[in-house]
């Protein structure tokens, strides 16, 4: 059955017999931007509603079962937003408080629960969805705030430069429902809105001559698209055989030898992959119960999210790990601008290298106790609820984002600084292997800004950008797709959305005129939004 929260419960009762809403406010997405989108509309006063394709909110953290949060070595006091760390507090609160803890890990000054080494904060997805329900609870609770989880946009209706309502479709009672506002936050994963209501965007990678930027090819390639990955939570029980029934592709991935550019070294199936910095042959190792080979880096530890050493004995059979990695990366179709049957067709062989990929560690390397965990994905066969997106459309916006704003190599004295910062993120530019054939592209970035130009469409006047589908490029996506980055996209959105509906104003009137935007800066930066990094002797 599914989980029925205490927020949907509420928004099904109030729904019952309703064919429109309304609100100063609609936020169409609830991932980690959408979330933080609505709270920052709900904390000025704004009415809001909140949807969400899935059954959890979270987004990448939760329903795309990446709970390893991709995050710079700053952000427990640098980089982030006072609510993003709330959120992160409150994780750690839940499980002090609802977890048999060891006393070692009470003490450690930022304890990690999965203990895996790609994050320093790896958790079970449904401790986010908790903490996420408890910020948002008491605006439910009052009325203030309408949350539709498994709702999705199907239509828009628009008149000239304004959208005026957003027909969302119930996925389980296939009732639809018209959400009108004021002001639209886009924060689909997908940028799904976008289309819906005829807001200009671009897909794929920009040519030269288009942004600039040395790292583009010389034509624009709208139809290469990173690759997405459909993850999976496992466990390990020694001497159990867990073997799953064999995949129905499982012949066509276990030969599949990856067409990239540069070369990828042999078979998608092995523990050969391109290193992503440098291209060359990388050997990684599997071993979830030593340190695996000597020299080789083991992935049982890498996406981590229990470890259970950190907990008394018997809390957890076994570790967890959840398998976002590089051979179960999905590039043989896009889900952007293509039929659904043709995007639910690259779902499931996405689904099908996924459990390829598991079959073959079962069967061929010998790990006949490696299970998969429904518990943790919130599903019945074990794969996340929705696949992980690295890229999605994104506004033609007021001001586009580029390679050299932000690249260490272009920019050695520092990224850009932005008139009309609205928040800061780091990380590097991380391209993984594209539709196009295209291998890694991964190089430094410096810590950068969030302009807010990058929210805002050149035409669409009341929608406003609330994820990934702000003006990046296809390179500089790379390094503002991160947990804490989309979180400070969609909290300076929700923000400038309840500010333009409260002082009756338009995005792009915040940004144009200085009084507006000094104004808008300063109740970011009351509502704890960092606008600059500090120097790094402050560090």
């Amino acid at each position: 059955m599914r989980r029925r929260t205490f927020l949907s419960t509420i928004a099904l009762a109030r729904l019952a017999g309703a064919r429109e809403l309304s609100a100063d406010v609609a936020v169409i997405g609830g991932g980690l931007g959408g979330c933080a989108a609505a709270l920052a509309a709900l904390r000025i006063g704004a009415r809001v509603v909140l949807t969400e394709e899935t059954a959890w909110l979270g987004g990448q953290a939760t329903s795309q079962l990446v709970p390893a949060f991709d995050e710079h070595p700053w952000i427990e006091y640098a980089g982030s937003t006072r609510s993003y760390r709330d959120l992160r507090n409150r994780i750690r609160a839940y499980y002090l408080t609802h977890y048999p803890v060891t006393e070692e890990a009470r003490r450690a000054p930022r304890f990690n629960p999965g203990g895996g080494w790609v994050s320093g904060f790896g958790v079970e997805p449904k401790v986010v969805v908790a903490a996420l329900e408890a910020m948002l609870a008491p605006y439910v609770s009052s009325g203030q705030l309408t949350v539709m989880l498994r709702y999705r946009p199907v239509a828009a209706s628009v008149d000239g430069d304004r959208v005026r309502a957003v027909t969302v479709r119930g996925l389980d009672s296939g009732l639809t429902h018209a959400v009108s506002a004021r002001f639209f936050v886009d924060a689909t994963e997908l940028g799904d809105l976008l289309p819906l209501t005829k807001t200009e965007y671009v897909t794929g990678f920009e040519s030269q001559k288009q942004t600039g930027e040395p790292s583009a090819p010389s034509e624009a390639q709208p139809a290469n698209e990173q690759s997405f990955t459909h993850c999976f939570a496992m466990e390990y029980r020694a001497g159990e055989d867990h073997t799953i029934d064999k995949p129905a592709e499982y012949g066509f991935w276990r030969e599949y030898v990856p067409q990239l550019k540069p070369a990828w070294p042999g078979k998608l199936l092995s523990w050969m992959m391109s290193n992503p910095r440098t291209l060359a042959p990388r050997e990684l190792g599997f071993d979830p119960v030593g340190a695996g080979e000597a020299g080789a880096v083991n992935l049982w530890p890498y996406r981590r999210i229990a470890a259970k050493s950190n907990f008394v004995p018997g809390t957890y059979a076994s570790d967890i790990t959840v398998v976002n990695w590089p051979q179960n990366d999905y590039w043989l179709g896009r889900l952007i601008d293509v039929s659904a049957e043709e995007q639910g067709r690259h779902i499931a062989r996405a689904k099908q290298l996924s459990l390829s990929l598991l079959y073959w560690m079962q069967t061929e390397q010998r790990w006949k106790g490696l299970r998969l965990r429904p518990d943790i994905a919130g599903t019945e066969d074990g794969l996340a609820m929705y696949p992980y997106i690295r890229e999605a459309r994104r506004i033609q916006a007021e001001f586009t984002v580029v390679e050299p704003h932000v690249s260490t190599k272009l920019r050695p004295q520092g990224a850009a600084r932005f008139a009309d910062s609205v928040g800061t993120g780091s990380y590097r530019i991380d391209l993984h292997p594209s539709t196009g054939g295209d291998n890694y592209l991964d190089v430094s970035s410096q810590p950068f800004e969030i302009p807010l130009g990058a929210l805002i469409p050149k035409r669409v006047e009341n929608l406003v950008a609330g994820c990934k589908n702000l003006g990046v490029t296809h390179i500089t996506n790379g390094c503002y797709r991160l947990h804490p980055v989309e979180w400070n996209i969609g909290e300076a959105a929700g923000a400038l959305a309840g500010r333009c509906a409260r002082l009756n104003l338009l995005p792009r009137q915040v940004r144009g005129q200085a009084k507006l935007l000094a104004d808008f800066q300063a109740q970011l930066t009351e509502q704890g939004v960092e606008l600059r990094w500090p120097r790094f002797s402050e560090r």
